[in-house]
């Protein structure tokens, strides 16, 4: 047995990965996590990318470079150009981010899944009555980065960015296990609500970057402030920012999780389901434009 299958092995355990990664004091150890990973020094970014590959399975073939100035600089790494071909057709929303799927399906009677048998309000998470009514009947995704994965997040459509909303919160950690046990937890982290606008039929398609412990920090490419827990506010934002599908909207600074929502009209795309595996630009849902537009 490998030192690496050993920690796996350790780690899964879940009354060990519970305490190990959320009864600690998870606000100071993101600070420091976010103070000590922008050091940039070449023994101590070595040393931590050697310990990282202990417990990930960490693959930067496809990154745009392979030597980093600091751990923050290889979490939020740029891809080689083309190593993420966008899925071209326009009535497909495309996966944001590289990510697991975790519970997805119907918004009903104004609530989602975080894991099986835990539902929340998308009134807690959103903070908004009327989003939450349009999205009933609608359909949603959960997509968990861990990591070791890429970690910016794309357009998944031609869009208008019109609003974000900034929700500060806590830093649980957004693990299956954790999922299975924080109840609403995704209501309790810090969050972004972000409302895209698709022009071609008026749609609206919400994505909620969660973060997490080791994470509480995301940057969005349209806005010029960075979001994180010392972040006072303006707390909704108005936006005006044209993307095209697979531009990118942010990243995030560790692993953590992307909501997405889209309204009645919408269906998963085919193998989008809890457990499977799918890249950013890959089809994450696809809108029938003739439901769409008589539901509107």
């Amino acid at each position: 047995m490998t030192v690496r299958s050993l920690i796996a092995r350790v780690v899964q355990q879940e009354d060990i990965n519970f305490l190990l990664t959320n009864r600690i004091p998870r606000r100071v150890l993101t600070h420091f996590m976010g103070w000590l990973s922008r050091i940039e020094q070449p023994w101590l970014s070595g040393i931590g990318m050697a310990l990282w590959r202990l417990f990930s399975d960490l693959d930067l073939s496809d990154a745009k470079k392979t030597r980093f100035t600091s751990l923050h600089d290889c979490f939020t790494r740029e891809l080689k150009a083309g190593a993420r071909p966008i899925d071209p057709d326009p009535r497909v929303l495309v996966s944001p981010c590289d990510a697991l799927v975790g519970a997805c399906g119907t918004v009903i009677e104004g609530s989602a899944l975080q894991a099986k048998g835990y539902p929340y309000s998308l009134l807690d998470l959103l903070g908004d009555a009327a989003l939450v009514r349009y999205y009933q009947g609608g359909r949603y995704v959960t997509l968990r980065l861990t990591s070791s994965m890429y970690h910016r997040f794309h357009a998944p459509a031609d869009c208008r960015v019109e609003q974000v909303n900034y929700i500060s919160g806590d830093t649980w950690n957004v693990n299956p296990i954790a999922l299975k046990r924080v109840e609403r937890l995704f209501c309790k982290n810090e969050r972004a609500v972000i409302r895209c606008r698709l022009p071609q039929h008026g749609a609206l398609v919400t994505l909620v970057p969660v973060a997490a412990i080791l994470v509480a920090s995301m940057r969005l490419e349209f806005l010029d402030v960075l979001l994180h827990l010392r972040y006072r506010g303006p707390n909704v934002i108005p936006c005006d920012a044209a993307l095209r599908r697979g531009d990118e909207m942010g990243r995030f600074e560790h692993g953590s999780t992307i909501l997405v929502f889209a309204p009645r009209g919408a269906s998963l795309s085919e193998g989008v389901h809890e457990g499977s595996r799918i890249r950013m630009g890959q089809a994450l849902m696809r809108i029938d434009l003739e439901t769409l537009l008589v539901l509107q």
